[in-house]
This record gives C-alpha cells, structure tokens and sequence, in this order.
C-alpha cells in the first residue's frame, strides 16, 4: 500500500510541474520613458500613481516645452512616448527623421489665460485686457511655449509688444505664475492647467474672441522597446481615468 501511495505522489508531483510549465509567466512590469510638454503635467502627475497601481509599469515623464522637447530628441534623447503640441512642421521633421512614428493618438486641450493676486481687475473684452497690460509692472511668460508665442502675436495686434516686453519676466519653461505668487510680476500668462497649479493666484480665460486653444497628442517612438506598453499608455490616457483628471485640469479630453 505505501507503494502504491508513493507512486501516486510522484505522479501527482509530475502533473502540477506539466501545469505549471505551461501556465502563461507573469507579465513582467516595465518601465516607459515619457517625454511630455509642460502643458500636461499637471494631468499626466495625478495620473502617474493610476497608472502604475492598475499596471504596475513604472513612468519615468520629463515635463519640457514642446520646442525644447524637440531640441531634446534631436540632441539624441531616447523616449518611449512623446505627449505635444502637434505644431505640423515639427511633427513632419520628426517623422522624417525616424524620431516618432507618424500616427498621433489626440489626448486633450486647453485654452490660455492670465494670473493675477487676487482680485484680479476685469478683462473680459480686449481693450481691458490691454490697459492691464499697459498697467503692469511687470508681465511673465515663456520664450520657448507656444503660450508666448501667441502672447508676442496678441501683443503686436494690440500695438503694445515692445512696451511688455521691455518689462517682461521671461523663462524658457516652468511655471510663469510662480512671479505672480511671490510678488515679482503683476501678470502671468501660460495655458490654464499649468497657471491652476500654482497656489496664490487668481486665474481669468482669456476674453473669448481671442482666445486660443492649444491641443495636445502623444506618439510613439519608432525605436522604443516597448511598443505595445506605449501603445497602451496612449488608450489609458482615454481612459474614464484619464477622463476624469483632464476636465479636472480645466483641459476638455480629445481634439
């Protein structure tokens, strides 16, 4: 009878090894290299620990403007996914140069604003918006992002780009309002997510019949690794997550 027994032990040992070496292995967790402008940081940070708690892949994100970004792979950085301002001519050269495949997945939008210490004065048509401008001590915007390039834009319309920009606080990247907190500016001017996370200040839209709004899309980089994860972080960013976290950031989800 222990014969038997032991016999029956070793088949049943035999069977559980068969199983187990046909059992599919554990995804294996990864890590994605993100690339995004400074535009969707405050989404893609909230986002992060969703992500990686439903995944368990890990986010490795460097927040720039788009067009130090494309400085940045065009000095040879290495990314997973791209997260941009698609401006046409940019998207063009990077595809033609082999840095980023040529289909965008369109992710969200978000329109410009102004922070001031509050209460911020009445812009809501473009003549105040003007006199505000004139009125500052002071006026904060990037050199590099298209929020300052459409400042420079508006600006010369109105007749005054000289005037501001003799009194500007100009900074490549980063977070224009933070002059506006500490005191060192009277205006800011930037996308509305990025001006909303800076405690202290009062956020107004631009009037709306100048208003922009800057639309942002993630890509694929035909070297990654990763292919099929990056392709996934794309949709998660489609997610009813995603979703929620983007009109959150005063930013509407899609193109």
């Amino acid at each position: 009878m222990g014969e038997i027994m032991k016999r029956i032990s070793f088949a049943l040992a035999g069977a559980c090894a068969l199983v187990l070496a046909a059992a599919p292995a554990p995804a294996r967790a990864t890590e994605l290299t993100v690339l995004s402008s400074t535009g969707m940081q405050a989404v893609l940070t909230d986002l992060k620990p969703f992500y990686e708690k439903e995944t368990h892949n890990k986010l490795e994100m460097t927040f720039l403007t788009t067009n130090l970004l494309k400085d940045k792979i065009d000095r040879g950085a290495k990314f997973d996914v791209l997260v941009l301002i698609p401006i046409p001519s940019m998207v063009a050269s990077l595809v033609k140069d082999h840095k980023l495949e040529p289909k965008l997945t369109p992710i969200a939008k978000a329109g410009l604003g102004l922070a001031f210490r509050p209460p911020a004065p009445d812009v809501s048509t473009p003549e105040k918006l003007k006199a505000a401008f004139i009125a500052a001590k002071a006026v904060a915007y990037t050199s590099t992002g298209q929020s300052g390039l459409y400042l420079m834009k508006l600006l010369g319309d109105m007749g005054i780009a000289d005037q501001v920009k003799a009194k500007g606080k100009v900074i490549a990247t980063g977070q224009t309002a933070a002059y506006v907190a500490r005191g060192e500016a009277d205006i800011a001017f930037q996308l509305i997510p990025e001006l909303n996370a800076v405690p202290g200040v009062q956020v107004v839209p631009l009037p709306a019949s100048i208003q922009e709004y800057l639309k942002f899309a993630g890509g694929i980089s035909p070297a990654t690794q990763r292919p099929k994860t990056a392709a996934a972080f794309l949709r998660f960013l489609s997610s009813p997550t995603a979703i929620r976290v983007i009109k959150a950031k005063a930013m509407e989800p899609g193109n």
